[in-house]
């Protein structure tokens, strides 16, 4: 259990990088806020999924340094929320609505697949563990979900019937989800979460089982 709960937080990790580099890049050809911010945000959320990560497998010395981690990580959540929220209105407004993005359109509908299926895995891990910080980090992976969700309908509006207006709406629609990483990383929810060592939850196992 703890090999698989491991080998879920590393395919997790993988899996939005590839997602952030995808989106992203797709996002800016494409003139798309919600692909682009649906990139960072998987970027952000992997750093802050190396950051649990590293917690769980680390000693009681690295809380310092893991406080100022999730801060930052926190500070990027809000900034990026105030970016997508902007770059949003400013599209409604110029009516510059983004060009179809079949690669976005695929990521997206691959990502509403795959998250919930993670998100399931982790809660059954955790559940066997009794671990918080899995549990919390099936919850994060759930949001994952959402926000893809949010993004194929974005695009698929746009792509399927040209409702250009249908990108910064689903942008915006993400951006109070953002802001709730956000703040739940600066009020160090995560953290919390965190202080339980998967060690102590299979008594007599050490974690390097």
């Amino acid at each position: 259990m703890l090999r698989r709960g491991r080998r879920l937080e590393y395919l997790t990790l993988g899996w939005n990088l590839v997602e952030a580099v995808i989106a992203i890049g797709s996002g800016l050809a494409a003139r798309s806020t919600a692909l682009v911010g649906f990139g960072i945000d998987s970027l952000i959320e992997s750093t802050s999924g190396a950051v649990l990560l590293w917690r769980l497998f680390g000693d009681e010395k690295s809380d310092l340094r893991e406080e100022r981690a999730l801060m930052l990580v926190g500070l990027s959540f809000l900034a990026l929320a105030a970016w997508v929220g902007w770059e949003a209105v400013s599209t409604l407004l110029s009516r510059a609505g983004p060009d179809e993005s079949l690669v976005g359109i695929v990521l997206a509908a691959v990502s509403v697949v795959v998250m919930p299926i993670l998100a399931r895995a982790k809660r059954t891990v955790a559940s066997g563990l009794g671990s918080r910080a899995l549990e919390a980090d099936s919850r994060q992976t759930d949001l994952c979900a959402y926000l893809s969700a949010i993004l194929l309908v974005g695009l698929g509006l746009n792509a399927l019937f040209g409702w250009w207006w249908a990108d910064p709406a689903a942008a915006l629609v993400m951006v109070p989800i953002i802001a709730r990483e956000g703040m739940q990383a600066l009020r160090g929810e995560e953290c919390d979460d965190c202080h339980l060592d998967l060690s102590e939850a299979v008594p007599g196992s050490p974690v390097d089982d």
